[in-house]
């Protein structure tokens, strides 16, 4: 393959994934809204299935306030880390507009998508450990076992 041909795959491959980037974020966006509908109604499921998790482990109340705790530092990071992603979309429409690809700009902007994504992943880890040495073995055999058979509603 000549210099010329790889340059041009390379292109097209690049345009490829960046609209398909686009897509992406742009679907997202809409299902994901930051502030939207869909965040609370998912904290509200997540905190519903909890609390019967909870309830059947029959946790103290001392041992509720400290789950939550945890919960809610997980919530406040999935916050703080959800991205503007319209903003994302735009920043990699108009990247995708310039006369040549940089590709460095690109990875920046997957790279920036990546650290908030740890940074969710991070929080969510601390809080199922915190929840973890909060419960009785017992009560996480019981909390594990409502984990294995709940599901949402018409996901089953």
């Amino acid at each position: 393959m000549t210099g010329r041909t790889f340059r041009k795959v390379t292109t097209l491959v690049l345009i490829g994934a960046t609209i398909a980037v686009a897509a992406v974020v742009g679907a997202r966006a809409y299902a994901q809204a930051p502030g939207g509908m869909h965040g609370s109604i998912m904290k509200r499921m997540i905190s519903a299935a909890l609390d019967e998790a909870l309830d059947q482990a029959a946790v103290t109340a001392q041992q509720r306030t400290a789950i939550y705790a945890s919960r809610d530092r997980a919530f406040a990071a999935v916050e703080a880390n959800r991205p503007d992603r319209m903003a994302q979309r735009d920043q990699v429409l108009a990247l995708f507009e310039g006369d040549q690809l940089d590709a460095g700009q690109l990875q920046a902007v997957h790279a920036q998508m990546e650290q908030r994504h740890q940074a969710i992943s991070a929080a969510v880890t601390q809080a199922v450990i915190e929840i973890h040495d909060t419960l009785t073995p017992s009560q996480r055999q019981t909390v594990a076992n409502y984990a294995r058979t709940f599901a949402p509603r018409g996901m089953h």
